[in-house]
């Protein structure tokens, strides 16, 4: 049975929480039982620290556990993550001399190796064209267009400050 990482971390703070609970409750009972008569024999209380000592073996194997899951869980999102797309840039651009409002565009999909797809989308009077080229490390085998190579530079240059259009 795999617990989500939420839960394991959950589990492991209260089995932490809990474990200084008892340790606290420990010095303050026993700080009591010099003062107080003895009333159990010194077996009976070896006994007992041996049970809450072996408890708190069997909670820290437990933790163990979780954190070895955790650890798996982590590497696992990693390798997941690094195949999503994390770089995106968007050109708008006139595509004819006669058209305005910058309808079309190119826009740069990558993932952290900077492999992806570049989807130009090109608008004029009549049609509109959408094209899909394939990226490989930040290179394309298909000729490319002046603006897909810029978003495809831009993608790979990183995350940048909003700008307002013009």
């Amino acid at each position: 049975m795999t617990l989500p990482p939420k839960t394991l971390t959950l589990l492991v703070l209260i089995a932490l929480g809990l474990s200084v609970l008892v340790l606290f409750l420990l010095v303050a009972t026993a700080g009591r039982a010099r003062r107080a008569p003895r009333r159990t024999s010194p077996i009976q209380m070896d006994d007992v620290l041996r049970g809450i000592l072996e408890g708190h073996a069997k909670s820290l194997q437990r933790l163990e556990l979780a954190v070895r899951q955790l650890g798996a869980e982590d590497v696992r999102l990693s390798e997941r993550l690094s195949g999503a797309v994390q770089r995106v840039a968007l050109i708008r651009y006139d595509a004819f001399e006669d058209m305005g409002g910058r309808l079309s565009f190119s826009c740069a999909l990558l993932d952290e190796r900077g492999s992806g797809v570049v989807v130009t989308s090109i608008n004029g009077r009549q049609d509109t064209r959408v094209y899909a080229k394939p990226v490989y490390g930040g290179i394309s085998d298909h000729n490319l267009s002046e603006e897909e190579v810029q978003a495809i530079r831009e993608a790979l240059a990183g995350p940048r400050q909003a700008v307002e259009a013009s």
